[in-house]
């Protein structure tokens, strides 16, 4: 039986929360949570996995405990927004390793960017360096967090 993406039911949907919150659950611990047998719940976690809804499993990293826990978020205003200038700042952007996540924006920016570094020092390097070398980038403006109150979605 093959489920279409607007055809998932309630246990696809516990599934994919409980794995959420914690991807190194057993198929035992899953389908005790989601309320199936094992084997109904191993042969539904293949199928969204296999069909995209589940991209992959991966660690929560404490990047305080490896001294990256200062954010900054960095809003980009390009000089050029044709297809080749976005393609071409797509692919550099993605090459900083500082930058964990890079958003294109409908607004007064062109883009918004997550940067993990050590310090405030270390930033200040990255976006002199990195980031304002970035293909087309006309300016960037810089909001820092003071506190994560939530991470890592669900």
């Amino acid at each position: 039986m093959s489920v279409t993406d607007s055809e998932l039911d309630q246990f696809d949907h516990r599934i994919l929360a409980a794995l959420a919150k914690d991807g190194r659950m057993s198929i035992t611990d899953l389908s005790s949570v989601v309320g199936l047998s094992k084997s109904p719940c191993q042969v539904r976690l293949k199928r969204l996995i296999d069909e995209g809804y589940i991209e992959g499993f991966h660690a929560r990293i404490s990047h305080r405990k490896l001294g990256r826990d200062h954010i900054a978020f960095a809003e980009v205003k390009l000089s050029d927004t044709r297809e080749q200038a976005l393609r071409e700042f797509n692919a550099a952007v993605r090459k900083i390793p500082e930058v964990e996540e890079c958003h294109m924006i409908a607004g007064r920016i062109d883009y918004l960017l997550k940067v993990r570094t050590s310090d405030i020092r270390r930033y200040r390097q990255v976006l002199g360096e990195k980031i304002s070398s970035l293909p087309h980038v006309a300016s960037t403006s810089t909001a820092v967090a003071m506190e994560s109150v939530k991470e890592g979605g669900i």
